[in-house]
């Protein structure tokens, strides 16, 4: 698709009431009069593919134009997405019940799907002798319409039963119990690895890694106010502060003071292991962005995203220098 048409698509499809928000966002963080930021908005869009989003994200208003050819917006996200990953195998990462099938031998935890069908027995055994589980709606993103059960939801198994077709949960799965030194960071949920993979022609491997981390909530994403700070490749140390969406910069986590610059990943090269040798079970699917739990016992996927999001590995607060993360994309494919 074309830069122009990318856009006018884009247009039509746009939400403007949040547009507005994100453009008063913007205008009080960079000092720009609106003059400005509407004609370098437009420019951003037809030049680099970027949207609102993208513009704040990477605060473009901050680079030049040789800067900005090096950041990944969504029209240029959407190109490898469709270049990379052959749609008609979408589903081995978008229904989470066949990932689980897939990828189950590095799903460590029980589950169970959700249907009309799932029986009493199943449900009872899942539950039994569990404080806690997670629901998930089957297919989704960004942390949406999961819900994490108590031990007081399932007392009638009936009803629970009908709660979890209520909310539109899919999966039921058991809790996954971190590593204490990823506890150390947020306690209240479970900071996940976002792993990038690509099997480009150029070469393979891992093109990117971040740890996402909760703020408070059950969630570590990014879109539910977590934060995410970049990995070293070869160490597994954080090389980054953290940053949310809304361009909070972190150097200490707010809730625990724990130090995010230079923090250890454990088991990181067992992580990177996995994910590599798992980014050859659907070859089909060559730019895969997997989340990784980290237990006591080692790593473990909570999930595979086959359209990544081009957000997280675009924060500028990852990019000191203004130089983003194309580059790095481009040992592995043409961009």
């Amino acid at each position: 698709m074309g830069k122009i048409s990318f856009f006018l698509k884009r247009l039509v499809r746009m939400d403007y009431h949040r547009m507005h928000r994100t453009f008063k966002e913007i205008h009080k963080k960079s000092g720009k009069n609106t003059a400005f930021l509407l004609g370098d908005m437009l420019t951003c869009a037809l030049k680099y593919n970027a949207g609102y989003m993208d513009y704040k994200i990477a605060e473009m208003w901050n680079l030049n134009d040789a800067q900005r050819r090096t950041v990944i917006t969504r029209g240029i996200s959407n190109s490898i997405v469709r270049q990379m990953n052959d749609k008609s195998f979408w589903h081995y990462f978008d229904d989470k019940a066949q990932f689980n099938v897939t990828f189950k031998k590095w799903v460590d935890r029980a589950w169970l799907k959700i249907s009309e069908e799932t029986t009493i027995d199943q449900l009872r055994t899942l539950c039994a002798d569990r404080d806690a589980l997670i629901g998930k709606p089957l297919e989704g993103s960004s942390g949406q319409g999961i819900i994490k059960y108590e031990r007081s939801a399932w007392a009638d198994l009936e009803a629970f039963k009908a709660q979890l077709l209520k909310d539109q949960i899919g999966i039921l799965e058991e809790i996954v119990i971190q590593h204490p030194d990823m506890a150390r960071l947020c306690p209240t949920s479970v900071n996940t690895c976002r792993i990038a993979t690509l099997l480009g022609d150029k070469q393979q491997g891992i093109v990117y890694a971040f740890l996402r981390i909760g703020n408070g909530k059950v969630m570590d994403n990014v879109d539910c106010g977590g934060m995410a700070a970049r990995i070293d490749l070869e160490s597994g140390k954080l090389l980054t502060v953290g940053a949310d969406k809304a361009g909070n910069r972190y150097e200490k986590h707010p809730l625990t003071g724990t130090d995010i610059i230079g923090f250890t990943i454990p088991f990181w090269e067992e992580a990177k292991q996995m994910c590599l040798e798992a980014a050859q079970i659907v070859p089909q699917l060559r730019f895969v962005a997997w989340d990784v739990a980290i237990t006591e016992h080692g790593p473990t996927f909570i999930e595979g995203n086959s359209f990544p999001s081009h957000a997280v590995p675009q924060f500028a607060a990852h990019y000191p220098d203004g130089i983003g993360i194309l580059p790095e994309f481009r040992k592995f494919i043409d961009v």
